[in-house]
């Protein structure tokens, strides 16, 4: 936030992959200046003294830059891959046959292993089996008690250890499995904010995943991973029983027909939206700028139309961690942020009020009034002042375009907040009394929101100024 304005800052957050492009503890604090929220940490690579390195040096980096920055840890999940293949890498035709054999060890290069053991037993003659991330289909023609017969229907060519997706298949593997479980027992252990859990498929595994932190006196948020067929057929249910939501198109435009992706994105999105959850979208953002210093004009468009879907953050994955520009791509990311958010600003006439599900709840109540009183009153900022941050997740669904701020002395809830569009988080050491949270509000509008003595602002605080109140609304000028 040093020597920044609310006009420099998107609303929509961004997240960085941590991986070796960008693990020093300079190019860290270059990437939270050019705009990173919050960082991801891909537990499907490195191991976990890097892990633990890159955590201290993100937070070195917030403290030295005086600012809130997030720690995503992303439990890999039960990703199946294919084992070690004779003939690698192999190409192959359509109408050519090959056979998944049970065991580690094929005999021929027409035979395929797997790392799921299960796959023999769970897949049925007609169903689809997936290689290389969509690159190479295969259809099961038949099967017997240790071999699954296939014919190429989309021929290409595929790697040892390359992905396996069972579109089709009801799998019996669980979404937090051992490895999983102990990466999960780490992360509480360290400094972070959430852990997502890949290849949900209903809310009992968020549920599991929930307990598993609580019982290790974590509080972290628990981000759903949308990228099975059944997590959208029980997508209501997973998004009530998380706390965010990433689409990951990757595995999801597998798992479902490619073509069916936007349209997935735009539903998940909109429940998201809907149940007050944070939803990000991920995979292939800006790809090409693994190589190159620009991105390609689709990918432009691809951030975009997410921002204009009601995106609240978008993620970066191999452009910062092995990329050859990560600080481009977040610099990129965040111009396209801000040009899209113009649009959204012009087309925004009216504040979303509470749905029929939060009709009677008096958080909401308060901040959609504090929100129609700041725009008839053309307010330079709007203040949050709160212990929780819930009141800074209302304001961030309601999607106005009244730059606010949320005042926190608790650093747990300022980095939660690192995920909620258009609200920037700001910790203090401990609540103001009235009288300095004044001073300190007036500072900030005349440095940051670049305001002027008698601009109005409005302030919303928690119930620390009248005791026997929910919340407060006050209004008062720049002085």
């Amino acid at each position: 936030m040093q020597n920044k304005t609310l006009a420099d800052i998107s609303r929509t957050k961004t997240i960085a992959t941590v991986g070796p492009a960008c693990e020093s503890l300079q190019v860290l604090k270059d990437l939270i200046d050019r705009g990173v929220d919050v960082f991801r940490l891909n537990m499907a690579h490195g191991d976990r003294e890097s892990h633990e390195t890159a955590i201290a040096r993100i937070r070195q980096a917030e403290d030295d830059l005086q600012t809130s920055v997030a720690i995503l840890i992303d439990l890999a999940g039960p990703k199946i891959r294919l084992g070690q293949l004779v003939e690698d890498p192999r190409v192959v035709a359509n109408g050519q046959t090959l056979t998944f054999v049970r065991g580690a060890e094929p005999n021929s290069a027409d035979e395929l292993t797997c790392t799921y053991a299960g796959l023999v037993d769970e897949v049925q003659p007609g169903q689809a089996i997936v290689l290389a991330d969509g690159l190479v289909r295969l259809q099961v023609t038949g099967k017997t008690e240790d071999r699954v017969e296939c014919v190429v229907v989309d021929g290409g060519t595929f790697r040892s250890r390359q992905g396996v997706n069972l579109p089709a298949t009801q799998l019996s593997i669980p979404a937090l499995g051992e490895k999983d479980r102990d990466n999960a027992i780490w992360a509480t252990k360290q400094s972070i904010d959430f852990v997502s859990l890949s290849f949900v498929r209903n809310a009992s595994e968020i549920e599991e995943l929930k307990a598993l932190l609580r019982e290790h006196d974590c509080q972290a948020g628990v981000i759903a991973k949308i990228e099975k067929r059944e997590a959208l057929d029980n997508l209501e249910e997973i998004v009530q029983a998380c706390d965010g939501v990433m689409v990951a198109r990757g595995d999801l435009g597998v798992e479902i027909e490619i073509y069916k992706t936007p349209v997935a994105q735009k539903r998940i999105i909109h429940t998201c939206l809907l149940h007050r959850k944070p939803v990000i979208v991920a995979t292939q953002m800006l790809e090409s700028m693994h190589t190159s210093k620009q991105p390609t004009r689709a990918e432009v468009s691809d951030v975009a139309n997410a921002i204009l879907d009601g995106a609240d953050a978008c993620m970066l994955s191999g452009e910062t961690a092995i990329g050859q520009y990560p600080a481009e791509a977040v610099t990129m990311m965040q111009q396209i942020m801000l040009e899209t958010e113009q649009l959204l600003k012009r087309s925004a006439s009216k504040i979303s009020g509470p749905d029929d599900s939060h009709q009677n709840d008096v958080a909401e109540a308060v901040m959609f009034g504090a929100a129609q009183i700041a725009q008839q009153l053309e307010a330079r900022i709007v203040v949050i002042s709160s212990s929780t941050g819930e009141t800074a997740l209302i304001k961030s669904k309601q999607r106005d375009f009244i730059p606010t701020v949320c005042l926190t002395h608790h650093r747990s809830v300022a980095r939660f907040i690192c995920l909620y569009w258009g609200v920037i988080p700001v910790c203090t050491d401990q609540p103001h009394p009235p009288e300095q949270f004044r001073a300190f509000v007036n500072e900030w509008a005349k440095s940051v929101a670049m305001g002027q003595i008698g601009d109005p602002i409005v302030m919303v605080t928690d119930n620390q100024w009248m005791p026997d109140v929910h919340d407060n609304i006050l209004v008062g000028r720049i002085s």
